[in-house]
């Protein structure tokens, strides 16, 4: 580096060179991280301003319109857009966005005023309360960066439409990530009837519904993302074949297959169940233990569809982890699909946080 690290203020640009004063890229910098700092290019005659975050931010809407993904769509997924902690979800005209860095906060201003001159949002919405921010120093907190707006906003997903709470729902208010995976489950629900498990605000349950099951159950463990997937389910016409139910789903899932109780289609998608390698092993054993559960309600013949988004689950642990259910349920596996995140969340090799979806559909015989 140009500097010490006792130099260096935290937030500001540096260069970064190898021991033997080799050029490796420019980035922000904050000492007191645990990631000292990140990247933003690695040519030394780019200039790191203003209209470096504009262009950079035209680079991934072109990337997301070449690919397809126009209306809906992550913008920014942090590196593996080159825009490292950066992540910005477009929902139609609206935006929301959450700086998760130091170094990248403070370029916050000429974000917002990138996405200004590219798009004419009708809004912008800070998601920045998330305790990620506090190991940068940074406080936690949410709101307009634009004119307030209504922040219970309705997007299309798929022919469908869904209710978006960008101030109060998970995350940025909706799953993105998922969007081309609910679109796989259409021929293996028609006729079924279907259970599904932590299932937030409905997505996959309604999808089911629209492709033709006969009745579908969705379960989850907040009274509130309940309330809002039957609004979902009312929103679509199609509060007669699936409906919500808030319940543990562990326990439920548990209790259900000692009950003996069947169906066509069982659809699990938890949350995240660590972001550290020290409590590991307790998330390959709850993932283990839903997948058995999982299993035990397909019918034979029937088919189970089963997701998780923890980046330290890789493809192989995951697939593992199935088998592994699989041999203690007693039930034998036919791998229908294996997918991940959606392309407009791109993924670089090697960089285990883009590459941390996994979406399976197998048939349980």
């Amino acid at each position: 580096m140009e500097k010490s690290d006792q130099e260096l203020k935290a937030g500001e640009i540096t260069e970064v060179f190898t021991y033997d004063q080799k050029f490796i890229g420019k980035g922000y910098v904050n000492p007191q991280s645990q990631i000292p700092v990140r990247l933003l290019t690695r040519n030394r005659s780019v200039e790191i301003n203003e209209q470096f975050f504009l262009d950079r931010i035209r680079e991934c809407w072109d990337y997301r319109q070449k690919t397809g993904y126009i209306e809906n769509c992550r913008l920014v997924f942090g590196e593996a857009d080159g825009l490292p902690q950066l992540i910005i979800d477009k929902f139609n005209d609206y935006f929301v966005l959450q700086t998760l860095a130091l170094g990248i906060d403070v370029w916050k201003p000429a974000i917002v005023k990138a996405l200004e001159t590219i798009f004419s949002p009708k809004g912008i919405y800070e998601r920045n309360d998330v305790p990620v921010r506090e190991l940068e120093g940074l406080p936690q907190h949410k709101g307009f960066l634009s004119a307030p707006f209504d922040t219970k906003i309705t997007i299309n997903e798929n022919g469908l439409r869904f209710y978006v709470d960008v101030e109060n729902g998970q995350k940025t208010g909706y799953f993105l990530d998922q969007q081309d995976n609910r679109r796989a489950i259409q021929h293996i629900v028609k006729g079924a009837d279907v259970l599904g498990a932590f299932t937030y605000t409905g997505t996959f349950e309604i999808h089911a519904a629209h492709y033709g099951a006969k009745s579908v159950l969705g379960l989850d463990i907040s009274a509130g993302a309940v309330e809002q997937a039957n609004a979902n389910a009312q929103l679509n016409g199609l509060e007669k074949i699936v409906r919500f139910e808030a319940a543990n789903a562990f326990d439920v899932l548990k209790q259900w297959s000692k009950d003996g109780r069947q169906y066509d289609v069982v659809m699990l998608d938890p949350p995240a169940f660590t972001k550290s390698r020290e409590t590991l092993q307790k998330a390959i054993t709850g993932y283990k233990e839903i997948n058995l559960r999982g299993m035990k309600l397909v019918k034979p013949g029937g088919f189970l569809v089963t997701s998780s988004c923890t980046n330290l689950v890789n493809a192989e642990l995951f697939l593992q982890i199935i088998d592994m259910a699989a041999k203690d349920a007693r039930r034998k596996l036919r791998q229908v699909s294996f997918q991940r995140q959606a392309a407009d969340h791109p993924i670089i090799r090697g960089m285990e946080n883009t590459e941390y979806l996994k979406f399976l559909i197998v048939q349980v015989q």
